[in-house]
Order: structure tokens, then sequence, then C-alpha cells
């Protein structure tokens, strides 16, 4: 037994366990630590890949209908009457004017006149050609003098004929007066005051003409990438959300080309504004992601990833535009292959 040093066995007794205990800490440092538990993280998950989407650009339609239809003056005169103004409905064949010629008036009574003077030529004719029949059964007129009294109230009839035709005519032309709506449709423009002088085939009225479309100008460098058939998106809360290139044209106005694009449920009293749409204009490979992976706080967009080893980590991510309502394209934030879980209720 080894004796105490200095004779105090309780300083060696204290010695003793103090230096066990540096014993067992020095132990403790020198192993590994034991790893912390993660998490257990729930809900869908999606990896992150390149994906092939359209590349949009914007640019500005006109609603307009497909085709316009003029509603003219058929003959010259003054426009005594316009019972129309722009943004009214007018159905085929209604009258929406009226041209007067004082002339045409004139001309009618001077053929009135004449109808009547040939009427009572056709009546003399008859009635000669009457007596020379009794004449000639009787034996008192020859084969000759009935043929000419026959000819002579013939041509009495045929003169008849025409005056009766030329008045008839001239009402025909006056009633012309009249301007009808060719088409049914809404009045767009009818901006000739009533007192104006106006010629034949003047446009009095235009009037919109066959379905609603959206009528697109591009240049032609990108006019080129058009097809028909292509999906549009189009801009506005009270708007449908997309249309289709219905129709081409080939004929380039002005280093422009000129597409319609047909949308259900325009309405025709919004013709001649202009509306933005969305046009596909070829391709590029972007990343997307449902927007349920995506989450908004204080105008951020946010996104939870979780890497090999478990561990979930939030990082901010900027959007951009998409074609598709339900799904965001992610332009700065996340790569390609990362994995992305839907985030928590309420983050």
């Amino acid at each position: 037994m080894i004796p105490p040093v200095n004779g105090r066995p309780q300083d060696q007794m204290k010695s003793t366990t103090v230096l066990s205990a540096l014993a067992v800490l020095l132990v403790a440092c020198s192993g590994d630590p034991e790893p912390a538990a993660q998490p257990d993280v729930r809900g869908e998950r999606l990896v992150v890949r390149q994906q092939v989407v359209p590349t949009l650009k914007p640019a500005s339609a006109t609603i307009t209908s497909r085709d316009l239809a003029q509603a003219r003056a058929r003959i010259s005169g003054t426009l005594v009457r316009l019972s129309v103004r722009e943004g009214v409905v007018v159905t085929e064949g209604q009258v929406l004017g009226v041209v007067s010629d004082d002339r045409l008036s004139l001309q009618t009574a001077a053929l009135d006149a004449a109808v009547s003077a040939a009427e009572a030529d056709a009546v003399l004719a008859r009635d000669r050609l009457a007596r020379v029949q009794t004449l000639f059964d009787r034996g008192f007129y020859a084969q000759a003098a009935l043929d000419q009294a026959r000819a002579a109230s013939q041509a009495a009839e045929a003169q008849l004929r025409a005056a009766r035709a030329q008045r008839a005519a001239s009402v025909e032309t006056a009633s012309q007066g009249r301007i009808l709506a060719p088409v049914a449709g809404r009045v767009l423009t009818a901006d000739v005051p009533e007192g104006s002088v106006v010629v034949a085939g003047q446009s009095i009225a235009t009037i919109t003409a066959g379905p609603l479309v959206l009528r697109l100008e591009l240049p032609e460098a990108q006019g080129r990438r058009l097809s028909q058939g292509q999906q549009v998106r189009v801009e506005g809360e009270d708007l449908p959300a997309t249309g289709t290139v219905a129709q081409i044209y080939p004929a380039a106005v002005a280093g422009r080309v000129v597409a319609d694009i047909a949308v259900d449920g325009l309405a025709s009293d919004r013709v001649g504004q202009r509306v933005l749409v969305q046009v596909p204009l070829g391709q590029q490979e972007a990343l997307l992601a449902p927007r349920r992976f995506i989450a908004m706080r204080h105008g951020l967009a946010y996104v939870r990833t979780i890497d090999d080893a478990g561990r979930v980590s939030e990082a901010p991510v900027q959007l951009g535009d998409s074609d598709d309502a339900d799904t965001v394209r992610i332009l700065a934030g996340v790569s390609e292959g990362d994995t992305l879980v839907v985030p928590e209720p309420g983050r």
C-alpha cells in the first residue's frame, strides 16, 4: 500500500476522482459524434428537369370581325335621314337612311303624264279598230283599212307599255334612295351627317360581318414562324384565356404579316379595342414546376428542396411567364436535378 502523500489521504482521493472525470471527457471527445436525427419529410416530391416550351412574344391584337360590310348609297342626292348610330345592332335589309333627289320626283311626274297620254292614244286606237272592224264586216271597208287600224291599235298599246315601264323604272330609281343594311351586325361607323350631298356608291355606314376575331400584325421575320392551329394566350380578366390561329393572310402589308385568331366569346360591343396576346414564336428549354410547389410570401416566391441526405432547405426563386395556368417557369433559384417538396400548409 502506497503511503499517503504528506499524510493526507483525502486529497489523494479527490485527485483520483478528477482524473477519472477528465479521462471520460477525453474519451467522449475523441469519438465520432452521433448524427442528428433528420425530420421525416412527407409530401409530394418533384425532380426538376429541363423541358421544351414555346417562346412567347407579347403583341397587340385588335378585336374585329372577319369581314366588314359597307352600306352604300345607290343614287346621288341629299341624305335627308340617317336612322342609325355607332354601336347599334341592325338586321339584314333594315333601312339605315334615305337619300332624296328632287329630279327623280319631277321625272316620275313627267312619266305619269306620258302614261296618261299613251293610255288615251291606246283607247282611241282601240275604238277606231272596233269601228273599222264593224264597217269591214258590212263590206264598206277594204282589208287594207282593217289592217291599218289593227296596226295602229297595236302600236298604241306598245307605246302605253313603254310609258308604263319608264314610269316604273323612275319609281324604282327613287326607291333606291333607301340605304339598306347588307348584313346583320353591329354598326361600327355612321359618320355622314344628315343634309350631306352624297354620290352613288358612297359608304354611309360600316357594319360587322362574319364571326369576331383578334386581328394580329407581326413583322415578317416573326410572322413566318406562325402556323395555323397554334394556341395563343389572351391577356385580360374579362376575356377568354386562349385562342387559335385560324387564318394567316398570304400577302404582307407594309412589311407585316396579318393573322386572325379565333376566340370564343368575344363581344361585338368591343370591336376596335386592342388586346394583349402572347404569341408562340419558336421553342426553348426551361425548368417547369406545378404551382403547388411554389409558396408566396410578401410578394416573393419560395420553394422547398431536399438533398440526398434528407436535409430540407428553402430558397427564393424567380418565376417567368408560362402558357399553362397550373404551371410556372422557374428562371433562377434551382438547378436541373433538384428535388422539390410541396410546401407545408400555412407556409
